[in-house]
């Protein structure tokens, strides 16, 4: 089998003439022009179509939740509590990338992209559910092969789409920066689409203005918010090793997503077959996100010491060789 990564060999072999659209190309004349607008308008049109689609699916959900809010206003109160303890994970993250401090607009973009994909995440679910329906064990396999990596895909998309090709974008450890900012939207929809669900049921049953349930499902997803922040963080992290080793770049994405997806369907699986008893079940989220967490920080903190080797050589002062100057006698 031959070296796929080898040039060809005209080009390795003529490589100071000019094989333009021979082993060689690069833009030229109006056809050439043409192309590459083409293939320009193409990309960022499919990517802004994608984009576009996710926002009309999202209006729908935030026509509901603000609906919701507008009879309840203590339900944005509610929402924003509830991801504190993510935002909080998330700024962890992002302070203990040593290297150069992400700018806040590609953060921001991932953020807001991470809200608009979930609600494909949400669509994929809600169609998919009914297929496992009275299977045994039916929503462990719905939890592994469609919640895990669906919605692990949706928040990796949200970094793929735009911070990935960016300059700030410069470093591994940065996916898993912009992957916890990612877990951080996630969550803030979520949590938001849990808090007036709960309501919108306590309200069937008790009356309008009931916000008990939603003060109930605020602290339960505080609680469940930064595992999202953990799953797509790891994503993240493999996304950028695979930025900066093209020719695995498959493979190692495939890896992050795997982890994520696994991590997340695992927890998903537990909470659901497990019965907790009174405080045992926050209890058993902070050990499962814990010990994840620690897994990632340990992650995280053997970059970092690399890179601290790589600044303190750099920091490192010149010797120049001594000159011994002959005087001449």
């Amino acid at each position: 089998m031959g070296d796929s990564s080898a040039g060809d060999p005209v080009g390795e072999q003529f490589g100071d003439e000019d094989l333009y659209d021979i082993a060689e190309w690069d833009e030229r004349g109006p056809v050439d022009a043409l192309a590459v607008k083409i293939h320009t308008a193409v990309r960022w049109g499919g990517k802004g179509l994608f984009v576009l689609t996710a926002l009309l699916l999202l209006i729908a959900q935030v026509g509901v939740i603000g609906y919701a809010m507008y009879q309840n206003p203590a339900i944005g109160g509610l929402t924003l509590l509830s991801v504190v303890p993510a935002l909080g994970l998330a700024g962890f993250v992002w302070y203990h990338d040593e290297t150069m401090r992400e700018p806040w607009w590609p953060l921001a973009v991932t953020f807001i992209l991470a809200i608009l994909f979930a609600s494909f995440a949400a669509t994929v679910n809600t169609a998919l559910s009914p297929l496992f329906d009275g299977i045994q064990f039916g929503m462990v396999l719905f939890f592994f092969l469609v919640v895990g990596p669906g919605e692990e895909f949706f928040k990796w998309l949200a970094i793929r789409v735009y911070a990935f090709d960016r300059s700030a974008f410069n470093a591994v450890i940065d996916g898993a920066v912009y992957g916890a900012v990612a877990g951080l939207g996630f969550a803030t929809v979520e949590n938001a689409l849990y808090i007036v669900q709960g309501v919108i049921r306590a309200n069937a049953l008790t009356g309008p203005g009931t916000v008990e349930a939603g003060f109930q499902t605020a602290y339960a997803r505080a609680f469940v918010g930064p595992g999202h922040v953990i799953y797509s963080a790891f994503a993240g992290y493999y996304l950028g090793l695979a930025k900066f080793n093209p020719e695995d770049a498959g493979p190692i994405v495939v890896k992050g997503l795997l982890i994520a997806a696994g991590i997340h369907a695992t927890y998903n699986s537990i909470v659901t077959y497990v019965s907790f008893p009174g405080i045992t079940f926050l209890l058993f989220i902070l050990v499962y996100d814990g010990v994840f967490g620690y897994i990632l920080y340990r992650k995280l903190s053997r970059y970092n010491s690399y890179y601290t080797r790589v600044t303190e050589e750099d920091d490192e002062p010149t010797v120049e060789p001594a000159i011994t100057r002959i005087d001449e006698s």
